[in-house]
């Protein structure tokens, strides 16, 4: 009869695949070096193929790793899942969470407090940087949990909730009617800048960047101000925003797509129940009422 594979090995190799490096790997999963190279070693000749390729400074995944490394990070899922069924003891722990601060304002608030309640041993320490920041944090080991909102072109991201994007604009104000429209965006990594100017360029309409930020809220007091128009998912339109009709000549935005993400090491226990408080907020919030109250 074939033995099951080591998960203490599989767990080593999903981390090394996380951070591309032995040392960063050794340091997450609690062991020394030359213990993480030998269980890879181990894990090698057991499958009989190499799985980790050195580049240089740098680990990147085989063909052969890469196959395997979905499959382990589902069986460590199942690992944990497992484990919870059969425990009894209360959630405690504490959680390094990220979230693009363009939901910061309005679901943070309601999202937390009311994970606090219902976990009051859980201590959740929050991060708000925009999801390229997020991604590179989590793959130098800074998050357990990150949502992000660029779909799941990235490894192991979830999507959960897809949402319109709005073209919006400040009640009574002149930007709508400036030429070149003047746009409040963030960085040129954003993905939502691309899709927005990608439209714009694709009717003709002339635009200019008059305000870029990595900071959503500053974003949101340029719009405000009337400095601009802005782009925005539903669940981050905030009062006092104008959403401006598709009969005023701006073309359909991509819809966003939001993921959460994990480390190799975040499933069960704790970091199941933050996930699973995340998806199910979200996924019931309110948002064609506020929508529909901001539409002009």
């Amino acid at each position: 009869m074939t033995s099951p594979l080591d998960l203490d090995q599989l767990q080593s190799f999903c981390a090394i695949a996380d951070c591309g490096s032995f040392t960063e790997a050794a340091r997450r999963v609690h062991k020394t070096q030359s213990a993480v190279s030998m269980q890879i070693k181990r894990l090698e000749e057991r499958l009989g193929q190499a799985l980790l390729s050195r580049e240089g400074r740098g680990v990147t995944l085989t063909s052969h790793g890469e196959a395997l490394y979905a499959r382990a990070r589902r069986m460590l899922r199942d690992n944990a899942e497992i484990l919870d069924y059969f425990s009894d003891g209360d959630l405690a722990g504490s959680i390094r969470f990220g979230v693009p601060d363009d939901y910061a304002v309005r679901l943070l608030p309601m999202i937390l407090s009311s994970f606090e309640r219902t976990h009051p041993k859980i201590a959740v320490d929050v991060a708000c940087m925009p999801s390229e920041e997020l991604l590179n944090g989590m793959k130098s080991g800074r998050y357990d949990l990150i949502v992000f909102t660029q779909g799941t072109h990235h490894e192991f991201g979830e999507l959960f909730r897809t949402e319109k994007m709005f073209w919006v604009a400040s009640h009574g104000g002149r930007a709508l009617a400036a030429d070149p429209l003047p746009l409040a965006c963030g960085p040129q990594v954003c993905i939502w800048r691309a899709g927005a100017t990608e439209a714009l360029n694709r009717i003709g309409r002339n635009f200019r960047v008059a305000y870029t930020s990595s900071n959503a809220t500053a974003i949101s007091s340029a719009v405000l101000s009337d400095l601009a128009i802005g782009f925005l998912p539903e669940s981050a339109l905030q009062p006092g925003m104008r959403v401006i009709s598709e009969d005023k000549g701006l073309p359909r935005l991509p819809d966003a797509e939001i993921a959460i993400m994990r480390a190799s090491h975040a499933y069960g226990g704790i970091f199941d129940a933050l996930a699973q408080h995340i998806i199910a907020a979200m996924g019931n919030l309110e948002s064609r009422e506020t929508t529909a109250e901001a539409a002009e």
